[in-house]
């Protein structure tokens, strides 16, 4: 199968990639707060899938102050919305979304051993879930694909 490539610009780290975050947060009505900024920096500070409390801590940290978990969690909900972070459902743990400005479904390869998760696009794998689910009758809304086993590091 082949796979159909993105034409997307990712931001990965840095000034280019808060100005994307903050235009995909401004494109969904979104304001971009003083807290938000401290937890996109704190998720954009992590190379493996974060948690709400793992991010929690960062910003505590940062702040010199106690930051609830629940406040991030809402935070992470509204940029999963905008997509400024995806969530790796299995893991219940957030990343930071390189290309905000490209809305597509994703698939996560998740290593057991170590953590690494790696975001990769094959539209014809996710069209082909779509397709699926809809000839089911049912009307799908964002697909969550997410293969777990070994990456090539710990192989």
């Amino acid at each position: 199968m082949a796979t159909h490539a993105h034409n997307h610009h990712d931001h990965p780290a840095g000034d280019d990639l808060i100005d994307a975050a903050r235009n995909a947060m401004a494109r969904s009505g979104e304001q971009w707060t003083a807290m938000r900024a401290s937890v996109f920096d704190a998720l954009a500070a992590f190379e493996n899938p974060a948690s709400a409390y793992d991010i929690a801590d960062a910003v505590s940290k940062s702040q010199g102050r106690r930051v609830a978990a629940n406040s991030v969690y809402r935070i992470l909900d509204l940029f999963v919305t905008a997509n400024v972070a995806t969530r790796v459902e299995s893991a219940n743990a957030y990343l930071a979304n390189a290309h905000p400005d490209c809305d597509h479904d994703c698939i996560f390869l998740v290593c057991d051993d170590c953590g690494n998760t790696t975001h990769i696009d094959d539209d014809d794998v996710t069209q082909g879930v779509r397709a699926a689910a809809r000839k089911a009758g049912f009307k799908p809304v964002r697909p969550v694909i997410e293969v777990r086993g070994t990456c090539a590091d710990c192989a």
